[in-house]
């Protein structure tokens, strides 16, 4: 089981030419049915880009589009769904023995694992179709390899948002799909529920009560058949009509294939009746996260320098406790402590590959996390052209884009008793010690 939510706003009723589609194709393997990949055109395919996408035909600006979010667990099999999809957009029927699939070898339909943290943008632009259609795959949430790899997902989803292009999208859940549901919610907002589906694939075609009562127990708010009854929109779905034709599984191979085109039919009649969720809240939570992230990171980083500090400060109120006698009498001494200082060094790559980082304040404004590689100027921390980290909150042109980041470091320091009277020259004069002011230092620290 899987979600799908419709972000943005059919009907199966046109026949294209199969032998035409057949002839442009390429054929990935015989038998029946004969399978063949669309010949499409890919962008992005840099795997540090946070999205790829891979279209089939030209859009058509005045047809009408839809565009749906595929959302699940790692292996459910949404590439294998999203090939029927295309089928059935195609007007492909069981008897003309092909069958059709936009999606590249990445396809969780042969891996138990996500191969990449990309999103995949599936552009269907088929001229002979009533409407256009974009479906936008996720690698899965849940994955077996962190959930930082869910935090990637949410990155394509905010640098999706950035060019406003609409997205549409057992006997109880599992922590993985409940989480997966949740992480959902908080990127789109509450108000997204009427949009979201549940989407069986391997059905047998018996009502999935179960998996329905997991819904509900789980108070999981997505579309509903009737309030009253607060029945959930499902459709059902048999990831097998791609298998070899089997005359003694005919009868079973068939109804599956039936099954899945009917619920195919369903999905889209449904899409037409709802109204689309836009980015614009998306958009927001998402810029939200990633300067609430960055403040963390940067808040971690000055406590750190404060630690430093209080060090410095403790140092050097022993040393001036150690010559008591020498600053009753207003001798001069040397003494050395530790003392806190920044410098660059190179980024961590298991983390990322670049920071961005405010030369004035020096601090790591955005990092980890930061993936615009060239403008400072569009990175998630900016607003109008000034860091929303920084201390000084410096403008975007006093900041560096590069593969290296602040750290905070110690060295030994010599200093005189005479220097640290000078420091101090202002406050000793309104009869403050030395001593009293290093305390009111480490108390206003600590703080």
């Amino acid at each position: 089981m899987f979600f799908c939510f419709n972000i943005t706003g059919g009907k199966n009723t046109y026949l294209c030419k199969i032998d035409k589609i057949v002839k442009d194709s390429d054929l990935t393997e015989e038998g029946n049915p004969a399978r063949y990949h669309l010949k499409t055109s890919t962008d992005n395919l840099d795997q540090s880009e946070p999205y790829r996408k891979i279209t089939f035909g030209e859009r058509n600006g005045k047809k009408p589009h839809k565009t749906i979010l595929m959302v699940g667990e790692t292996g459910t099999g949404k590439s294998t769904l999203i090939n029927a999809m295309i089928n059935y957009m195609l007007g492909v029927k069981r008897e003309d023995k092909v069958w059709f699939e936009i999606t590249d070898d990445q396809s969780d339909r042969t891996s138990a694992h996500s191969q990449t943290s990309s999103i995949t943008v599936y552009g269907f632009y088929l001229q002979e179709s009533p409407i256009h259609l974009t479906i936008i795959d996720t690698p899965g949430y849940g994955d077996t390899r962190g959930k930082h790899i869910d935090k990637e997902i949410a990155k394509s989803f905010l640098y999706l948002s950035t060019f406003e292009e609409d997205i549409t999208s057992q006997n109880r859940l599992s922590d993985t799909q409940k989480y997966i549901f949740d992480a959902v919610q908080s990127l789109f907002g509450r108000d997204i529920a009427e949009n979201i589906v549940l989407l069986f694939t391997h059905s047998t075609g018996a009502p999935p009560k179960d998996a329905l009562t997991a819904v509900k127990e789980a108070e999981i708010q997505c579309a509903v058949k009737d309030k009253k009854k607060n029945q959930p929109v499902f459709f059902l779905f048999d990831n097998c009509q791609s298998d070899a034709a089997d005359k003694k599984y005919e009868m079973i191979q068939k109804q599956s294939w039936d099954r899945s085109f009917s619920g195919m039919e369903g999905l889209l009649k449904f899409l037409d009746k709802i109204k689309p969720k836009t980015l614009r809240m998306t958009r927001d939570v998402l810029q939200q996260r990633k300067q609430l992230e960055a403040n963390i990171n940067i808040l971690k980083s000055r406590v750190e320098m404060m630690e430093q500090k209080q060090i410095e400060l403790k140092q050097t109120q022993e040393v001036l406790e150690k010559h008591k006698k020498d600053v009753e009498d207003n001798k001069n001494f040397e003494y050395e402590v530790d003392v806190p200082y920044k410098e660059k060094a190179g980024v961590d790559y298991s983390l990322a590959n670049v920071a961005m980082c405010c030369s004035v304040c020096e601090e790591n404004c955005h990092y980890p996390g930061c993936w615009w590689i060239t403008s400072v100027y569009i990175c998630n921390v900016m607003s109008k052209s000034h860091c929303t980290v920084c201390t000084k909150k410096c403008h975007y042109s006093k900041h560096v884009k590069a593969a290296q980041i602040y750290v905070t470091k110690t060295k030994k320091e010599k200093r005189t008793y005479e220097n640290l009277k000078k420091e101090y020259e202002d406050k000793i004069r309104d009869g403050v010690s030395v001593l009293m002011n290093l305390e009111e230092e480490m108390q206003e620290l600590e703080k």
